[in-house]
């Protein structure tokens, strides 16, 4: 029997061609599911686990915002973070055709076009932290600043207290 090949995501060509270490994990899924479950299907804990978001601005320009699963991003302070008067997220139907990636598979490296990346500055305090690999059934785990530097993304206070 044939050795399955290991799927490899845009995301992860980026991350090999900056030599950015990244431990990838796989589960099973067929569709998307939130944040939180995946961190129980594998065993992850939420503080470490974060999602991306993609905003539209009054500019009508895109911003992508990374926060920890459990929160809520504060859409006035993820304005003022990238220079807008306003964000609003992203219709859902909209994701694909503006990042090149799916909803549940969407990560900040290597979406179809470079646009201005906030991370929350809670995963400054952490070793390593897990977002999308770029598609359903797969998380990438690698250093704060790895995933900062990858993305070109700026560290902000953006989720909601």
């Amino acid at each position: 029997m044939a050795k399955q090949k290991e799927v490899r995501t845009n995301a992860m060509r980026i991350l090999e061609s900056m030599q950015i270490p990244f431990e990838h994990y796989t589960y099973e899924c067929r569709e998307f599911v939130d944040g939180l479950q995946i961190a129980d299907m594998l065993g992850l804990p939420y503080e470490k686990v974060y999602k991306t978001l993609v905003t539209v601005g009054n500019s009508k320009n895109y911003f992508v915002f990374v926060i920890p699963i459990a929160e809520e991003l504060d859409l006035k302070a993820a304005a003022r973070s990238v220079g807008e008067k306003s964000v609003e997220m992203l219709h859902v139907k909209d994701i694909n055709a503006v990042t090149g990636y799916i909803r549940g598979g969407c990560t900040a490296v290597g979406m179809k076009k470079q646009y201005m990346t906030r991370i929350d500055s809670s995963a400054e305090a952490l070793e390593k932290m897990i977002v999308s690999g770029g598609r359903i059934g797969s998380q990438l785990e690698l250093a704060p600043a790895d995933l900062a530097r990858a993305a070109r993304a700026e560290f902000a206070d953006i989720v909601r207290h």
